[in-house]
């Protein structure tokens, strides 16, 4: 397995990972409820567990 003969420097990585980014979550408004919430989750509206504008589980507690 070849090795590193000597130590990157910490400037060498930093440049690596300058391109890792952080993104912000997508988010939709829900068709039925108005409510605005993350892709392709489901979400709490009302008292209940909402997924594709489609009630899954009626009185949700957290």
């Amino acid at each position: 397995m070849p090795n590193p003969k000597r130590r990157h420097s910490q400037q060498r990585s930093a440049k690596r990972r300058t391109h890792y980014k952080a993104v912000a979550p997508t988010l939709s408004t829900d068709k039925t409820t108005g409510d605005i919430h993350v892709r392709h989750r489901a979400h709490v509206s009302e008292g209940n567990l909402m997924y594709k504008g489609q009630v899954v589980v009626e009185g949700f507690k957290k």
